[in-house]
């Protein structure tokens, strides 16, 4: 099969990279997870952060929106504590945060699903790249996001976050041409 070089041959990058990256999604938990991750991947590999993901979802409620909205010090010092995760204070305070700030918008009757595909017209974006070194770190697009959810109370949310976010979560494709994903994440959806 012919994949995009930077998953390489790492069995969990693999198949993150067949299964999931640019497929796009509409389940607001797995938005959220994503969003969450990518978060805290800021200053480190993807690699280290699929890896964590089980432990992830076993310590985080599965990212059930609600449960982490109600996380308290006892809850944040047991996170604090876990190898698995990144214990990063500052990034699992955002994922708290990030909880809260979607359940606002969920107060204010906006679903956080529409409100994110929103901003791609409800239509992911083909960019066809014919190489790597032709994806965007940041795209005006993911500028505008970031500027947005930081105005509703989100947080570790960047330029860069948002567009690693967008592709992770197919708003855009960006596998290359050459890759035998390119194609199908046109047509799948998670």
């Amino acid at each position: 099969m012919n994949r995009c070089a930077w998953c390489g041959d790492d069995p969990t990058y693999v198949s993150y990279h067949d299964n999931e990256w640019g497929v796009p999604c509409f389940d607001e938990r797995a938005l959220f997870e994503s969003l969450v991750l990518e978060g805290a991947q800021a200053g480190l590999s993807w690699i280290t952060i699929l890896r964590k993901r089980p432990r992830y979802r076993e310590v985080m409620d599965g990212f059930d929106v609600d449960a982490i909205a109600n996380y308290d010090n006892d809850k944040v010092a047991n996170l604090l504590a876990d190898p698995g995760i990144v214990r990063n204070r500052l990034k699992i305070a955002a994922s708290i945060d990030n909880a809260r700030a979607l359940i606002t918008l969920r107060q204010q009757g906006i679903s956080f699903v529409n409100y994110i595909w929103s901003f791609v017209d409800h239509r992911p974006i083909v960019n066809a790249i014919p190489s790597e070194d032709r994806i965007p770190g940041s795209t005006a697009i993911s500028m505008a996001m970031s500027r947005s959810l930081k105005r509703h109370g989100f947080r570790f949310v960047g330029p860069t976050i948002c567009y690693a976010f967008m592709q992770a979560c197919g708003l855009v494709n960006d596998h290359v041409i050459g890759c035998d994903r390119f194609v199908p994440c046109q047509n799948e959806l998670r």
